[in-house]
């Protein structure tokens, strides 16, 4: 999970975006990184990654894929919320990865994040906390992680997640990390 930056030509402001991607280093992700978003030219870097092992007390494991798997019970999810601050001229985000079952668990999971209940504006029409994108892995209601994949990862690989006590948390990498640095 790598959140990209990129000041693109004619924008104002650093644009953001998430990639999710395969891979055993960062650097082995950089073609796909520029593949995915090309109009960033040289300004594409990384502001932070974060290698997925653990969420909500499951192992999550991405597996090579030897023909059909069974479509499983609980299914991971991204979903980025987006809200307001009285007085602040911008949009917070916060993001999180959850196990659900399906889109409407994990809507309603994210509706119950501290961050959703703290970022409306109270009596400003539209200025209500939201949900902007909602990825997931399932199988027919919602877009699946694997939809925002490269194709070619689809075809070659799969998530498993296993039910599991006393995992370390992920850890987050923040910080401005150049691309032909890795």
């Amino acid at each position: 999970m790598v959140l990209l930056g990129s000041k693109a030509e004619g924008r104002n402001v650093e644009q953001h975006d998430f990639f999710f991607g395969v891979a055993s280093s960062l650097a082995e992700l950089v073609p796909q990184l520029y593949a995915f978003w090309p109009e960033a030219g040289k300004s594409l870097h990384i502001d932070g990654w974060r290698e997925v092992t653990a969420v909500e007390g499951y192992k999550v494991d991405v597996y090579l894929k030897m023909g059909d798997d069974p479509i499983p019970e609980q299914r991971l999810f991204f979903i980025n919320l987006g809200g307001y601050t009285a007085g602040r001229l911008e949009e917070q985000h916060h993001t999180l990865l959850s196990v659900c079952a399906d889109k409407a668990e994990a809507t309603q999971q994210a509706k119950k994040a501290t961050f959703f209940k703290q970022a409306s504006v109270v009596g400003v029409k539209g200025a209500n906390a939201h949900i902007d994108e909602k990825y997931g892995i399932d199988v027919d209601e919602i877009h699946r992680i694997e939809d925002i994949w490269h194709p070619q990862l689809v075809q070659n690989y799969g998530i498993r997640l296993m039910k599991a006590e006393n995992l370390a948390a992920d850890k987050i990498h923040l910080g401005y990390f150049r691309l032909d640095r890795l």
